[in-house]
């Protein structure tokens, strides 16, 4: 059968007519911002009516399964409740911010070089070598998930670069064994961040040594404190063995996974509506071996470079972008033509998520507005005790960081006001540190407007909501089991 992949934004389901429920939503949301801007006084905090935007954000996405259009109402509506008489000249002027911001700017350019990269390896067959090579070690369903969250492991530098890369290595030999790309969005998003966070040669760990750093949590090295936090780091522990006991069989398929791998066992891998297409199963051109050095060459560039430019990531695709141009040049793999349209093309798939991302630091803004943050620290603070304050900043940290879709923005406001607390309790500060990152990997993980599960989602072909839906259920076993674990180290290191 053949199928046509749709447009980035095209809609999830295009023939299906409105059923009036949209509109009834719609109604029901401006009557409810309205009600909430009559009432709220000018100048006061917002206090609870702060959660609303998110709040929204959430309903919208699961009623209607689109994020982008969930994020834009959210946000909307938190711009109504701060300047009701001026929403539209605040939207204009916080999106012109947020795309102005440098963290967007090196966003759009590692994404966009990271679509080309991957796009590259395409065009020249090279992913194609690179399966066919593993497939021939690779005999079963359950070996090809393993072997995928090995990968994922192993490319630990960045949670971009394992999003993107890993689903590009291996999507084409799932697809051969029916593995739904629901559940290679998963394996693929559960070694990402929460793997990330457990390396100290990450992207991760050089940001959040720093921060530790520069607010005061140490005395000596950031870096130093952020390696003595690690074995506390519990939801990416959780994490990454929750998924290699999915990968293996021992954790069962649950909820919207089970339908989703049913399908996949029938013949169909890739879910109605997703950005992609079923991929041919080709012989690829010319030597395997070839072909598979082609493809491991650049990708040791690309996390080579990261490294020797000390983790940064648009250096190192930068350079693995220049360095596949040539390689492919010399040996007449591809045309140039061919390679610049490779990269373009890259850029172009990267649009959606990126467009995600962007109204995601839009809803970040206006909750830092609305005092969201500062609002859910100051409402738990009276029930805090040193043997409880763990497991309260991991559960209110991850509640934010999955409203927001900001693991890392959300802490440049709270480690100045959760460090000096912990420290005026006498709790272990790696033990705190350790419960600030575990909520920041959840939150990077289950929410379906993060950066990361974007990014998973995209390079596995399948929607944002469409992953977000069918990993939930694992997310919240992992949190429930972070949260047990950081209730019993409060209670047996305090």
């Amino acid at each position: 059968m053949s199928h046509t992949s749709p447009h980035a934004f095209a809609p999830s389901h295009p023939g299906r007519r409105s059923t009036g429920r949209t509109l009834a939503l719609v109604i029901g949301l401006l009557v409810t911002i309205a009600v909430l801007t009559y009432h709220h006084e000018s100048g006061t905090p917002f206090g609870w009516i702060s959660l609303v935007p998110s709040l929204i954000v959430l309903t919208v996405a699961i009623v209607t399964h689109r994020t982008l259009e969930a994020l834009a109402i959210g946000s909307l509506a938190g711009l109504i409740l701060i300047e009701p008489s001026d929403y539209i000249g605040e939207l204009a002027d916080i999106s012109l911010s947020v795309m102005m911001n440098e963290t967007i700017a090196w966003l759009i350019l590692v994404c966009g070089l990271m679509g080309g990269f991957i796009a590259m390896l395409e065009k020249s067959g090279c992913t194609l070598s690179f399966s066919h090579f593993i497939g021939r070690f690779v005999r079963t369903r359950r070996q090809s998930l393993i072997s995928t969250a090995v990968l994922g492991v192993l490319i630990f530098i960045d949670d971009y670069l394992n999003a993107l890369a890993t689903p590009a290595a291996m999507k084409r030999l799932t697809d051969r064994f029916g593995v739904s790309r629901e559940k290679l969005a998963y394996i693929v998003d559960s070694t990402a961040a929460p793997v990330c966070v457990l390396v100290p040669l990450s992207t991760w760990a050089v940001y959040f040594a720093e921060l530790l750093e520069t607010n005061g949590a140490t005395d000596g090295s950031g870096m130093w404190l952020y390696i003595q936090s690690i074995p506390f780091m519990l939801y990416g522990w959780v994490a990454m063995g929750l998924v290699f006991l999915v990968a293996i069989g021992i954790v069962p398929d649950l909820g919207p996974m089970k339908a989703a791998e049913a399908r996949a066992k029938g013949g169909r891998p890739i879910p109605e509506g997703a950005p992609d297409s079923p991929l041919g199963d080709e012989t690829p051109r010319g030597r395997v071996w070839v072909g598979m050095f082609n493809f491991v060459a650049p990708m040791a560039v690309l996390i080579g470079a990261s490294a020797y430019f000390e983790i940064d990531l648009l250096k190192g695709v930068t350079a693995a972008t220049l360095f596949t141009i040539v390689l492919y040049l010399v040996q007449r793999l591809v045309t140039f033509p061919a390679l610049m349209d490779a990269i373009m093309d890259g850029f172009r798939t990267m649009m959606l998520p990126l467009a995600i991302v962007a109204v995601g630091f839009v809803l970040r803004d206006i909750n830092d507005q609305l005092g969201m943050t500062e609002f859910m620290i100051d409402g738990l603070a009276p029930y805090l005790t040193p043997a409880l304050l763990p497991a309260i900043v991991f559960v209110s940290m991850a509640v934010v960081v999955f409203a927001t879709g900001s693991s890392w923005g959300v802490f440049v406001i709270s480690i100045p006001i959760v460090i000096p607390m912990a420290a005026h309790m006498g709790a272990p500060m790696p033990l705190v540190v350790g419960a600030l990152l575990s909520a920041s990997s959840f939150g990077s993980h289950a929410c379906f407007f993060s950066d990361s599960s974007v990014l998973s989602s995209q390079g596995s072909g399948v929607l944002p909501m469409q992953h977000a839906l069918t990993q939930l259920p694992y997310t919240m076993i992992g949190a429930i089991v972070t949260a047990l674990g950081f209730l019993l180290l409060g209670w047996w290191l305090t």
